[in-house]
C-alpha cells in the first residue's frame, strides 16, 4: 500500500485536473454535456486510479490502475487537441496543458514500470 497524495505523479495529476476544470469553464454552454463532460471525467480519471490502485494489496493491482490511469491521460490530450481544433481554447492554452498531459505520461509509465515483480 502507498500513500498516494505523496506521490509526485498523483499531485501532478490533480493540477491537471484542477486545470480542465478552469479552461473548460471558457467552452461554449452547449459542450456542457460533450466535451466538457468527457473531459472533466478523464481528469478525474486519471488522479482517482492513481489513489486507488495505491490503495490496493499488490504491485500488480497498483500497475494495472496506473494502465488505466495513462488511458485517460491520452484520452484528456486527445480532447484538448479537439478543443484547440475546435477553437474552444487557443494554442497558448493547448500546448501547455498536453505538454504537462505528455510529462505525465511518462512520469505514470515510469511508475508502473518501478513497479515490476
Amino acid at each position: 500500500m502507498h500513500d498516494f497524495k505523496n506521490l509526485k505523479v498523483w499531485q501532478k495529476a490533480m493540477d491537471i485536473a484542477q486545470a480542465t476544470y478552469e479552461l473548460c469553464a471558457q467552452f461554449p454552454d452547449a459542450e456542457r454535456y460533450g466535451l466538457i463532460s468527457q473531459m472533466r471525467r478523464a481528469a478525474i480519471s486519471i488522479p482517482s486510479n492513481i489513489a486507488e490502485g495505491a490503495g490496493r494489496n499488490s504491485n500488480g493491482e497498483f500497475r494495472q490502475f496506473l494502465g488505466i490511469a495513462v488511458g485517460s491521460a491520452y484520452e484528456l490530450e486527445t480532447q484538448f487537441l479537439l478543443a484547440g481544433r475546435l477553437l474552444y481554447l487557443n494554442e497558448a492554452e493547448v500546448e501547455p496543458i498536453t505538454a504537462q498531459l505528455v510529462e505525465l505520461q511518462k512520469m505514470l509509465y515510469g511508475l508502473k514500470n518501478s513497479l515490476r515483480p
